[in-house]
């Protein structure tokens, strides 16, 4: 299974990921992303890898 995260030292709260990924991310009350859901799925794959490529800080990452 493949894990998400967000690194907080790069996120800066753009949003993106919450609104490509609902399921997998969420905003802190800080205003920073946070992962909801860490464990991928393949059905939502192409949202992830949407939500990574569209991060500006690269903050999300993938991994196997």
């Amino acid at each position: 299974m493949r894990r998400v995260t967000i690194d907080p030292a790069k996120c800066q709260g753009h949003g993106r990921c919450v609104i490509i990924a609902p399921k997998y991310f969420d905003i802190d009350d800080s205003g920073f992303g946070v992962v909801l859901t860490d464990e991928v799925t393949d059905a939502d794959r192409a949202d992830i890898d949407e939500a990574i490529l569209s991060c500006p800080e690269s903050a999300i990452a993938l991994s196997d």
